[in-house]
């Protein structure tokens, strides 16, 4: 076993050429296809880039004729990316058992219980992979009025019919500098207890904050916030600078004259493709009567002329 920790405590990959055969490949059932050893290394080298600390320990070790069971637990720092997830910081103890099959003294086979994405989930980031399968999309029935139409196409004309309010989720971040951006895509989720979403893209520059945060303000702007909400619409680096702006109990940045305003706790980081769905709970609350600006089809509008049904 001091192999496994040679590779993975201290990233002497070639030590496990001394017990991999060159046919041996690793199973898992979070990997559609099994890796090969030349993979397996890649995924050793990918982990420890994020988890240079890592350190594992052999809880257990059953032999029985050609066949072995090993049961282990690792302990690491989320320190550095792990694909496209930023790093959180986070100690993670995380476990696993594998089963391995020899050969003329060497691994041919390894049946796993674990794989690479198991961390996130243990980091509390679980992925909703399995509902964004490519056969999904070809699973779309076509519109009858609009046949043929690619369902990316269907989905933008029904969103275009669906009018938000606009947030400013914003943050602080490594450095304590506020960061935020202007979405619509918030929800509430329940009252009790108190939870809401909101939905950020990965590419966003104030995605890192965001992700790294324990804490968020969620402001809804006002129809009286034109400005503020192209400052938050942009790319500019100091947006904070240009607009006044309050912090919450727990320090979260909160715009002033905002129609409403929430401070949540972070709580669930679900991994979604090209997003992230944070959920958080309510820990503080601020609200007027100012009509909201209004979002539809990539327009805005003022939302004090709404009119009761």
């Amino acid at each position: 076993m001091d192999t496994w920790c040679a590779a993975w405590d201290h990233g002497q990959l070639d030590a496990l050429d001394a017990v991999l055969a060159e046919d041996y490949v690793r199973y898992s059932a979070a990997n559609e296809q099994p890796l090969s050893r030349q993979q397996y290394k890649d995924q050793i080298r990918e982990v420890r880039a994020a988890f240079p600390d890592l350190t594992t320990t052999v809880d257990a070790l059953l032999l029985d004729g050609d066949q072995a069971a090993m049961f282990w637990h690792s302990v690491g720092t989320f320190s550095a990316p792990l694909h496209d997830v930023p790093p959180t910081g986070t100690v993670v103890t995380t476990r696993g058992s594998n089963v391995l099959t020899f050969r003329d003294g060497k691994i041919v086979r390894e049946e796993v219980t674990w794989d690479a994405s198991e961390l996130l989930a243990d980091v509390g980031l679980p992925s909703l992979k399995s509902a964004f399968e490519p056969e999904d999309v070809a699973a779309v029935v076509d519109s009858p009025a609009n046949p043929g139409t690619p369902p990316r196409e269907m989905l933008k004309a029904f969103n275009k019919q669906f009018i938000t309010g606009v947030t400013v989720v914003a943050t602080k971040d490594e450095t304590g500098a506020p960061r935020g951006l202007a979405l619509n895509s918030y929800v509430s989720v329940s009252l009790d207890p108190p939870l809401v979403l909101v939905c950020v893209q990965k590419t966003s520059s104030t995605y890192p904050a965001l992700f790294r945060a324990s804490h968020v303000g969620i402001s809804i702007m006002s129809s009286t916030q034109g400005d503020a909400l192209s400052v938050f619409s942009s790319k500019d680096k100091d947006k904070f600078s240009q607009v006044a702006w309050h912090e919450g109990p727990q320090g979260s940045p909160l715009i002033d004259d905002s129609a409403a305003s929430l401070e949540i706790e972070i709580k669930e980081r679900f991994q979604a493709l090209t997003h992230t769905v944070f959920i958080g709970r309510v820990q503080y609350a601020e609200s007027t009567e100012d009509a909201p600006i209004l979002y539809k089809a990539g327009k805005f509008y003022d939302g004090r002329g709404l009119q009761q049904l």
